[in-house]
Parts: structure tokens; C-alpha cells; sequence
């Protein structure tokens, strides 16, 4: 048999222990059931009796359960490579390379940045039982997309974890990137203000939708190209963080990421060089979750970016 303990946090006040058990363990509902019929959860030493039983903060909550339901949390993977931009006993923030993903999902089970961060610090694995997020989440508070470059930051401790959410829910931290797009943006600068939600078309697509959740998207120019067809460099910052955004929000005022086929409405730039989106997140600032400070960091465009843009005439 294999057990966990932990205190029930803030964040799980009020929950049912069988969804609870089922977040933290990553067992199903039936499982919890047997466990709870066997004796086998107990809230302060006590055995639960009823899966409806509501957790109080501060609680002790123990969860004995076989060895095949033991949590698929991810193993450390010392080969993935990535930045650390800044590492303190709260936070760490990584400039994320193109092509990684960020954590374990459909057809992506290892190599993962996940996997990176685990094995550089494996204090990580406990979290997700602290905070009741998911097992293979550890951390993570946002993410990039796979073929999108820059900076994240990620959770060490459950206070930093919870505060990051509330920024980011709250709208406090800061996110900007760099794009370069396809055609002349019109003006210096704008704001898309438009609904994002899941393609029924196509459900692995996200869409401009009045059924979609509020998405705001700011954008300013920072250089024009004319050759080999008209591009523009532009730099966007979310105002809100919805899968896919800048991209949908780009593409939906004509003028799509370059690299970046989904959206691209079937145009391209002649001659390409990027085999990915040209989409970088540039800029990162939060409140720092133990100081209060406001603290920053940027991003210089990777290499394949800046050789994209050398090979542009303005």
C-alpha cells in the first residue's frame, strides 16, 4: 500500500473529500468510494464515513490507496533543455525554446518542460498536492503554446502558486510578445476586444465566438517590411489569457502570425524561413509573491527569429 498526507488548503475549504481525494490522488470517484468503505481516508486521524463529508482548512487528511493508483506524477528528465532566467526560494522564471511543451498531456507523456523543472527541482512534485492543482501541472500557473518561445514563470511554494493566480486572474501580471505578422497593420497601435472559445469546426482550434470567454489583446507597431511581401513587427500584450489569443486575435483582423498555418487563412510569406509561429513572449513583470516588489524580465528574439527579420527589406 502507498499513503499521502496533507493539510487541506485555503483553496479546498468546502470541497467534498471524494472530489477532492479524486484531484489529489488522481483516482476516480469510485475508487474514493472503496476507499472511503475500507477506512482507508481519514480527516484528523478519523475515518470518513460519507464521501459528501466538506473539508475544513487546516485539516489533516490522510489517503492510504494501492500501489497501481499511486498518482502519475511526472519523473525529473535531466535532457530537457531550457533557460532559467531567475530562480529564488518562491518563483522560477525559464525562457522556454521553441518546440517544448510545457507539461505532460494527449501525446506528450515525457520530455516535457515539466519533466525539465522536476529534475532540476524536485521539491516541485509535492505542489500540486498542496495546492490541489493537477499531478502533471506542477507549478504552473500559465503556459505558452509548443511552438511559441519566451518567458513563464512557475510556482515553487503554494503561497507563490496561489498569489500568481490571483495576479493573473486579477490582471496584475504583465505579458508581452513580439510577432511578426503578414501585411501592413494599419496605425501605430490598437486594441482587439473580441470573445475567444473552442472552433466547432475544428475542436483543436480556438475561434472568434459570442458563446467564447472575453479575450482583450492590445498591440502596437514596432517595424514595417515591404519584401519580399508586406510584414509587420508587432508587439501585443494580453490583457487577458485565453488558449491561442494572440494568434486568433491577429489573424482575425487580418493579419496572421507568419509560421503559423492554422490561422494563417491560407496565406504565407514567400520564402520563409521559420518552421514555427513567429510569436515570442518578449516581456514578463509580477508582483514578487514573498517582497510585494514589482520585479521584470525580458526576452531577446531567439535565432531563427532574428534571422527571419534579416532577411526582410523594409
Amino acid at each position: 500500500m502507498s499513503a499521502f498526507s496533507v493539510m487541506v488548503p485555503a483553496s479546498l475549504e468546502g470541497v467534498r473529500v471524494d472530489r477532492a481525494v479524486a484531484l489529489l490522488a488522481d483516482v476516480s470517484r469510485s475508487s474514493v468510494d472503496a476507499l472511503v468503505a475500507a477506512g482507508r481516508i481519514t480527516l484528523d486521524g478519523r475515518p470518513v464515513t460519507s464521501r459528501s463529508t466538506r473539508l475544513v482548512e487546516g485539516q489533516t487528511l490522510d489517503v492510504d490507496r494501492p500501489d497501481e493508483e499511486e498518482p502519475p506524477g511526472p519523473e525529473g528528465d535531466p535532457s530537457v533543455e531550457f533557460t532559467l532566467v531567475h530562480v529564488d526560494d518562491a518563483v522560477i522564471v525559464v525562457d522556454k525554446p521553441a518546440g517544448l511543451v510545457v507539461h505532460p498531456g494527449a501525446g506528450h507523456r515525457s520530455g516535457t518542460l515539466v519533466h525539465g523543472l522536476v529534475a532540476r527541482f524536485p521539491d516541485l512534485s509535492a505542489l500540486p498536492g498542496l495546492v490541489g492543482s493537477e499531478p502533471d501541472r506542477p507549478g504552473i500557473v500559465h503556459r505558452l503554446d509548443r511552438g511559441t518561445s519566451g518567458l513563464m514563470v512557475v510556482a515553487r511554494t503554494p503561497d507563490a502558486y496561489h498569489s500568481l493566480v490571483g495576479q493573473l486572474s486579477s490582471r496584475e501580471v504583465s505579458r508581452t510578445y513580439r510577432a511578426l505578422v503578414l501585411g501592413t497593420v494599419e496605425g501605430e497601435s490598437g486594441l482587439i476586444d473580441a470573445p475567444i472559445g473552442r472552433s466547432v469546426s475544428s475542436p483543436t482550434r480556438m475561434a472568434i465566438t459570442r458563446k467564447g470567454k472575453e479575450a482583450r489583446t492590445r498591440y502596437r507597431v514596432e517595424q514595417r517590411f515591404s519584401l519580399p511581401a508586406p510584414t509587420t513587427l508587432v508587439r501585443a500584450s494580453l490583457e487577458t489569457g485565453r488558449t491561442h489569443q494572440i494568434r486568433v486575435h491577429l489573424s482575425a483582423i487580418g493579419h496572421p502570425v507568419v509560421g503559423d498555418p492554422p490561422y494563417s487563412q491560407g496565406r504565407s510569406l514567400p520564402g520563409a524561413t521559420v518552421t514555427r509561429p513567429f510569436l515570442h513572449a518578449y516581456a514578463l513583470a509580477f508582483d514578487h509573491p514573498v517582497t510585494g516588489e514589482r520585479v521584470s524580465w525580458t526576452s531577446e528574439l531567439p535565432e531563427d527569429l532574428t534571422a527571419q527579420l534579416a532577411a526582410l527589406e523594409e
